[in-house]
């Protein structure tokens, strides 16, 4: 191959190559000039940790069973009082709704004036007859020594002892009508058969009394039973003795005992009756309506704080730490409830650290600073 420099004499050959060799240098040093130099690469920055959270770990305690039921408040015995008199006229009412009463205290008072002068009257005919029956007696007793004596006959004597029985007779019957007009005379006041409170009360001042009229309802011993309605499934798990804890309208809690057990079944809803004493209390009243719930046999239960446990779209879910600062929202299955505490049923195992409070405030995957371990209570 023939060069352009074997062409070119020497010295002409030396510029040219010199020349060409400046004008690369030239070239090579713009691209430099124009192209800035690459920065180093940066370090990746640091998760931020979503929530300062502390941890705890599922305990597993002693809980009762417990059997949910509801039911109404009733008065373990009502007793309806009335007059024991009729066609008389009240004057008198002592007792209202509410009044807390003692056996025998008078509730109400009847017009006594016609029962009085009756029962004056039976007096004196008692009086009259015990004078007439004395008078007999008296001549029986002469009659039997003038017939000893021979002056009377036995037919004679016959008839004084018989006048004096028949005395004797019209005596008891009048003390009898003074016994009945004295006991209706007690019947003018209105008592009370036990203690207890006064649940209701018709009468009033002025109305006159009927037969089989009721004037009060009163609660016996002012003792209240809560009538519990309970699954015939569940009803051979309830005996007499067991605790039952009440739930009132106004948020207070009433622990009373199941009395006794319905031996029936009701066929329409296939519900038992449970009857618990109640304690005397002003929380419960007779016709309220009651939630509660009966305390079975005792059995393991493996529980956590409310507070660890949240609810999202109608499922329950703890937020289980999986490695050093990240946590994993995990679905559990809930069970029974005692105070502050929860029991899980499914989806934690024993050994897991949940977060304890604020899980709320977390989503699947937040990175969190763990800053100490929930006590366990």
């Amino acid at each position: 191959m023939i060069s352009i420099s074997s062409l070119l004499p020497a010295g002409r050959a030396s510029r040219l190559a010199l020349a060409l060799a400046l004008l690369i240098a030239a070239v090579t040093g713009f691209y430099f000039l124009r192209t800035p130099p690459r920065a180093p690469a940066a370090a990746a920055p640091a998760v931020k940790p979503a929530l300062t959270v502390s941890l705890t770990g599922p305990q597993t305690l002693d809980w009762p069973q417990i059997l949910p039921a509801s039911g109404s408040i009733f008065a373990w015995q009502e007793a309806v009082i009335g007059a024991e008199i009729s066609n008389y006229r009240l004057t008198e009412v002592l007792a209202q709704v509410g009044d807390t009463v003692r056996k025998g205290q008078v509730l109400a008072r009847i017009a006594s004036d016609t029962v009085e002068s009756e029962f004056n009257e039976s007096q004196a005919a008692v009086a009259e007859q015990q004078a007439a029956a004395a008078e007999a007696k008296n001549n029986a007793a002469r009659s039997r020594e003038l017939r000893a004596q021979g002056f009377y006959s036995q037919q004679l004597d016959a008839q004084y002892q018989t006048a004096a029985q028949t005395a004797g007779a019209r005596l008891a019957a009048a003390q009898a009508r003074r016994q009945a007009a004295e006991l209706r005379l007690r019947k003018t006041q209105v008592l009370s058969p036990d203690d207890g409170v006064i649940s209701a009360r018709s009468a009033t001042v002025g109305s006159l009394t009927q037969p089989g009229q009721e004037l009060f309802r009163l609660i016996r011993g002012g003792r209240l039973e809560w009538r519990a309605e309970v699954p015939s499934a569940d009803l051979a798990s309830v005996q007499p003795g067991l605790v039952a804890s009440l739930s009132t309208p106004t948020g207070q809690r009433v622990t009373g005992r199941v009395r006794a057990v319905a031996p029936s079944v009701d066929a329409q809803t296939r519900n038992g009756l449970v009857y618990v004493d109640l304690p005397p209390t002003g929380a419960v009243r007779a016709g309220m309506f009651a939630r509660g719930e009966f305390e079975l046999a005792r059995r393991p239960a493996l529980t956590l704080p409310q507070s660890a446990v949240v609810l999202r779209d109608g499922a329950a879910y703890v937020f289980r730490l999986e490695n050093e600062n990240r946590v994993a929202q995990t679905k559990v299955a809930l069970g029974r409830r005692l105070a502050e505490r929860v029991e899980i049923v499914d989806g934690l195992p024993p050994s897991a650290r949940v977060v304890a409070n604020g899980a709320g405030f977390l989503a699947d995957g937040d990175v969190v600073r763990v800053v100490e371990e929930s006590a366990t209570p």
